[in-house]
């Protein structure tokens, strides 16, 4: 289980420009770990600058460069993918939203086509599969979400019509959990869980029917 009260720990005091042995000393995890936990929380030049070992110093420089390494290889990667997948033919919008409807789609209801996720960029992509691949007018999506209620549920709502671009009418009332986000603030997204979804129970049953078929092509041995 994933040390949520160390990791935050750890956060805040790189946040106010320790280095990692010094947070070592405190939060009593593996190096691994703490890399792990921090490597989207690099040191500015002038919180670098006010660190008094010189070995300290090495190594946060070593971080940034290996980190800069990282960034330019995965920016290589990513021009290559984009010129490799993009633009998607029709048919292979199709099968994305299928395969992400396989993994993350309701399965239950013979009527609900619908898909909910904490990362926003998922929902967003659901909701294009949903228009410009399944043919549903925007203004038929329904918009759900699962919040705590420790966060500002106002601000959550806005924010997702903002990122979705949909009015608030077509949002249904939030379903709040009666407990704090620890837990699921490590996952990286800090905005509930959101879902899409519209009714249509042909659509539905060819969807699962066109899960069940490319399931069956396949022999696991």
């Amino acid at each position: 289980m994933t040390k949520v009260i160390e990791r935050e720990r750890a956060i805040q005091l790189r946040s106010q420009g320790r280095s990692y042995g010094d947070i070592l000393k405190e939060v009593h995890v593996s190096k691994s770990t703490l890399s792990l936990w921090l490597r989207q929380h690099p040191l500015s030049d002038q919180q670098i600058s006010k660190i008094k070992s010189s070995k300290a110093i090495k190594i946060e420089r070593y971080i940034r460069v290996m980190r800069a390494r990282r960034l330019k290889k995965l920016e290589s990667y990513y021009e290559e993918e984009k010129l490799k997948w993009l633009p998607m033919s029709k048919r292979e919008l199709f099968y994305a939203g299928l395969f992400l409807y396989w993994g993350e789609g309701n399965k239950a209801s013979r009527h609900t086509i619908s898909i909910n996720n904490t990362d926003p960029s998922v929902v967003k992509f659901a909701l294009y599969w949903m228009t410009k691949s399944l043919s549903f007018p925007k203004s038929k999506v329904r918009v759900f979400m699962h919040l705590y209620d420790d966060m500002d549920i106002r601000e959550e709502v806005i924010f997702w019509s903002k990122t979705l671009a949909l009015p608030l009418k077509q949002f249904s009332r939030p379903y709040i959990k009666k407990s704090t986000r620890v837990g699921v603030t490590q996952k990286g997204y800090n905005h509930g869980t959101c879902g899409v979804r519209v009714d249509h129970t042909p659509t539905k049953e060819r969807i699962i029917m066109a899960i069940k078929a490319i399931s069956e092509n396949f022999d696991i041995i």
